[in-house]
């Protein structure tokens, strides 16, 4: 990814960063994570080190920050009825 790319969300550990980037990239984004080296190093999921960054093609950043809110929101949720008894 290149200098026209942009964080669109900081997590506190790369199990949910893996998981919001699987969110994105099914909805056809490209992202690239960002971890300091310490952190990938000592496998660090805790603190300032243990942080990673999602980053986006700049025109993208709109979509994704978007697609955020709804996850966050949780206006992803689909109800198939697999739940209900």
């Amino acid at each position: 990814m290149n200098k026209d790319a942009v964080v669109i969300e900081t997590t506190s550990g790369m199990l949910e960063a893996e998981i919001l980037r699987g969110l994105l990239e099914s909805r056809g984004l490209t992202v690239q994570l960002f971890q300091e080296a310490a952190g990938k190093i000592y496998g660090l999921g805790v603190g300032r080190l243990g942080q990673v960054d999602l980053m986006v093609p700049i025109d993208q950043a709109d979509e994704a920050r978007q697609i955020m809110a709804d996850y966050h929101a949780g206006r992803l949720m689909e109800d198939d009825g697999s739940l209900d008894s």
